[in-house]
């Protein structure tokens, strides 16, 4: 190796962990859910129930909590719009956290599966989804959720996980901090959330947890599934139509997944390795 293959190598990791289009991928899943009608079905059976349930705790929030933490916070903000900005912000994300607790693993999670297998098949990799449900091989049969078999006992789109709802009760106080909290709550919790919403795509690939360390672990990927993660989170702070967003990050979960595929498969064709490879050194 050339000594100026680490430096190469180098500004290759900084600018795809900086310049991704990781960020993208959660508004290309709206696009995609709202544009492909073989996906509407799935999302007319969950849609309205749980967009009532949703206003519902919204709306007791903001009659219960609000005022309160504006006025807590107007004590130490030195703009009182901002308290108004920040407790806004507080409430949502207070919301959310309780929607994460109360519906999302128990009545959405596998409508989650679904849409994302469906993608996938859609997308031309069928032989990824096989690994883990059958795929009907009907050359006439259009409709990519109609080839999807049963779920493999135990699907999951991502993971309940205690550990991330405590993490996000913590890191919930930093919309108390004027101007920079906000985007620091979205980053933080981005950063845990991103590489969860891929545990699908590990499924399929079939990967261990030392695979998934692995993986993840890499620069690229870790800062590429952050800026993934924070814009689903700012996307799950939009009231009423964060669970309408909660279907969508499937579709944009598995978008991301076929981006990650073809890009390996590119790097393949080039005769290039997709991760950073070690470090140079002069040892033997």
């Amino acid at each position: 190796m050339s000594e100026s293959q680490p430096l190469r190598y180098k500004a290759r990791g900084f600018y795809r962990a900086n310049f991704s289009p990781a960020w993208l991928f959660p508004f290309k899943g709206i696009w995609y859910l709202t544009t492909h009608r073989y996906l509407w079905p799935m999302v007319q059976t969950r849609l309205l129930p749980l967009a009532l349930l949703s206003t519902c705790i919204l709306v007791l929030l903001f009659l219960t909590t609000y005022l309160p933490v504006v006025a807590f916070l107007a004590i130490f903000h030195v703009s009182k719009g901002s308290a108004w900005v920040n407790g806004t912000f507080f409430v949502l994300g207070l919301g959310t956290l309780l929607v994460s607790i109360l519906f999302e693993a128990l009545f959405v999670d596998k409508t989650q599966v679904d849409i994302f297998d469906a993608v996938m098949v859609a997308e031309g990799y069928e032989h990824l989804v096989k690994s883990r449900r059958p795929v009907s091989e009907d050359i006439d049969e259009s409709d990519p959720v109609k080839k999807l078999g049963e779920r493999e006992k135990g699907a999951t789109f991502a993971p309940f996980s205690f550990r991330q709802i405590i993490e996000f009760a913590v890191l919930l106080p930093l919309n108390f901090v004027p101007f920079a909290g906000i985007p620091l709550f979205l980053l933080a919790t981005g950063y845990r959330a991103g590489p969860l919403l891929a545990w699908r795509y590990y499924a399929l690939k079939g990967m261990t947890k030392k695979d998934r360390k692995e993986f993840i672990k890499t620069k690229q990927r870790r800062w590429e599934y952050m800026w993934f993660g924070t814009f689903y989170m700012l996307l799950q702070l939009i009231p009423i139509l964060s669970l309408f967003f909660l279907l969508t990050s499937a579709a944009g979960s598995a978008l991301w997944s076929v981006h990650i595929e073809r890009e390996k498969a590119q790097h393949q064709m080039n005769g290039d390795d997709d991760d950073l490879p070690p470090e140079y050194t002069d040892e033997p």
